[in-house]
């Protein structure tokens, strides 16, 4: 096995974010979850009491999100949901990074909200913003990881996924400014392999998708044939 695909599972948060999720689907998602020993379940905050509950005794952890997808709550609603969230059994938070501020080089602002949040947080909850890379220039992006950095944040993640997906280069350009300080995780449009490989390689330690068990089969498929 290509050794950058050998914890491949221990990548993906699992995940289930689209607005009409119900409960049968996010009590499947831990199910999966746990048979696949993914690292974690990411779910809209409704939902982490459920997950809780289904995951109880397991090895998964439990992802929530914050601003999420559109970015542009106060940065006090933003906080409620983090805090809250973890309240509830969250052991990991997606922020949304306020986009609006970021196309505009508002860069303190965004700082000042990371730091905000994380400064709320318990210290062993880790805390990934989004940045939705897609929307930023190449420029931009490394700003928005600084941001990340010096907010104190553990993670700079690509996108939401409901506006484009991640690319290679959008990870490369955010691994390299990142300079090992903070990780980066890629999400949005994860469907192959291939990208997982791809990504990976590129700087990602952790992969954000919704296809995380069909992957695990392609997977499965690959080694049965070498």
């Amino acid at each position: 096995m290509n050794d950058i695909l050998a914890d491949l599972n221990r990548r993906f948060d699992h995940a289930a974010l689209k607005p009409e999720v119900d409960e049968k689907t996010v009590r499947k998602l831990c199910r999966e979850a746990i048979e696949h020993d993914f690292y974690s379940v990411a779910i809209n905050p409704a939902w982490i009491r459920t997950a809780a509950d289904e995951l109880r005794g397991s090895n998964v952890k439990i992802l929530s999100v914050a601003g999420f997808p559109l970015s542009a709550a106060r940065t006090e609603v933003k906080l409620f949901e983090a805090v809250k969230g973890v309240d509830d059994g969250a052991h990991e938070i997606d922020m949304v990074a306020n986009v609006g501020w970021l196309v505009s080089n508002r860069f303190k602002e965004v700082e000042a909200e990371i730091s905000e949040i994380r400064n709320k947080l318990p210290f062993n909850i880790v805390l990934k913003v989004i940045i939705e890379a897609g929307k930023l220039s190449i420029e931009q992006q490394v700003e928005a990881v600084k941001c990340v950095i010096y907010g104190g944040a553990q993670f700079v993640k690509t996108c939401t996924g409901f506006f484009g997906g991640a690319t290679v280069e959008q990870v490369q350009t955010l691994h390299k400014a990142a300079g090992g300080k903070i990780e980066v995780k890629a999400s949005g449009g994860i469907r192959t392999l291939e990208q997982c490989r791809e990504l990976l390689a590129a700087g990602a330690t952790r992969l954000g998708s919704s296809a995380s068990v069909d992957i695990m089969a392609e997977l499965k498929q690959t080694l049965g044939n070498t």
